[in-house]
């Protein structure tokens, strides 16, 4: 407890510093930037503004009320970080559940790192920081992910290097996206899986993907078993086999069969199919039975 006494008192010295108009940090080659840039300074709630970058939407306030009294009792033990944009204003880079349950408690001020990040910095910050040590939803994770891509143009395999996850991976939570808006939510409020969601994304049809997803819920279906369903709808998508088709096949009478029979002087066996493909099967007994159909075959 006396070290944390102690990180304080430090962070209110630098924090003066801060207040100082002479000191307006905004670079790290600025006078006294060694002294606060990477160190922990006590701050003001009402000086730090949201990042607009949060890639978290959602707060449990369960969650948020147990840290709050964590936080009334020890007190906040893991800084949050935060960036300088101005003089005297900082926006929140991570630590936002921090934040609002420091609020909560009525703390006026809170541990901070302080940075010097451009906006494209922050964005990633933010993200990797909330990626890692907080439980985002499947779409939160999506949309982070599709975010970097689109503001800072990174491809998949950057991103991958950036998050420190496999390809794959982000793929996989990209791809939840294209699913219905409904089902997204669904997945969002805890109603279905990240799995139900794969192997509904195989569907294309937003109607098909709905009534599926209706189907998860009200009946309980497992994964598995919604793979199973995805897999019926998209071999009743198939055309039918051949087997289905009209019959094309005909009969051969008596008298015909006879005429065959006459004309090789043996029994003569005649095959017809469904599909109206046949065979003729002659058969013969020797050398020289053989060399007299080949004879009469000829003419």
């Amino acid at each position: 407890m006396a070290q944390a006494v102690k990180k304080q008192a430090m962070g209110r010295g630098l924090s003066a510093l801060l207040k100082d108009p002479e000191n307006d940090i905004t670079s790290v080659k600025d006078k006294n930037a060694d002294k606060v840039v990477g160190n922990i300074i006590e701050l003001e709630l009402e000086l730090i503004e949201i990042n607009p970058f949060q890639p978290r939407t959602n707060f449990n306030e369960d969650s948020l009320q147990e840290l709050a009294t964590s936080i009334r009792e020890l007190g906040v033990i893991q800084p949050i970080t935060v960036r300088k944009t101005e003089f005297n204003k900082y926006q929140l880079i991570s630590g936002e559940r921090r934040l609002r349950a420091s609020k909560i408690v009525g703390l006026t001020t809170v541990p901070a790192y302080i940075r010097l990040a451009d906006d494209n910095e922050s964005l990633t910050m933010a993200l990797v920081e909330n990626i890692q040590r907080h439980d985002l939803d499947p779409i939160e994770i999506a949309l982070s992910y599709q975010r970097l891509i689109d503001e800072i143009q990174l491809t998949q395999e950057q991103m991958s290097d950036r998050v420190g996850k496999k390809r794959s991976t982000v793929a996989n939570y990209l791809r939840l996206l294209k699913l219905d808006p409904i089902i997204q939510s669904g997945i969002r409020d805890g109603f279905i899986s990240m799995g139900h969601g794969r192997a509904i994304i195989n569907v294309e049809n937003h109607d098909v993907q709905t009534d599926i997803y209706q189907k998860i819920v009200s009946q309980n279906l497992s994964v598995r078993e919604t793979e199973a369903l995805v897999k019926n709808y998209h071999e009743s998508l198939k055309p039918k086999s051949a087997s289905a088709t009209k019959s094309t096949s005909f009969d051969i009478n008596e008298s015909e069969k006879k005429s065959f029979n006459d004309y090789f002087g043996t029994k003569v066996d005649v095959k017809v199919a469904g599909n109206g493909k046949g065979k003729i099967t002659i058969p013969f007994h020797s050398e020289e039975d053989f060399n007299r159909i080949i004879k009469l075959i000829k003419g």
